[in-house]
């Protein structure tokens, strides 16, 4: 989807470097930069996201040794 928007000058200019830099283009950088802070300001949908894998390996699939050692190191530590 094409849009536009208003970016002040200097972002503007920041960005333009950051992408040649990385060597992507203006587009790229500036949906993976919206796509991270929006990642980053719905952290409910990335919990959600968690539950759903947690859901799908059920508590069968935990590594005995991780839960194991999981339990020993959270003993050992003040809570």
């Amino acid at each position: 989807m094409k849009t536009a928007v208003s970016v002040p000058d200097e972002i503007f200019k920041q960005a333009e470097r950051l992408a040649k830099r990385a060597h992507m283009s203006r587009s790229r950088m500036f949906s993976e930069a919206l796509r991270e802070y929006v990642a980053r300001h719905t952290p409910e949908e990335v919990t959600e996201a968690m539950d759903r894998v947690c859901a799908e390996l059920g508590e069968g699939a935990a590594d005995e040794f991780a839960v194991a050692a999981s339990r020993e190191t959270l003993e050992r530590n003040e809570w």
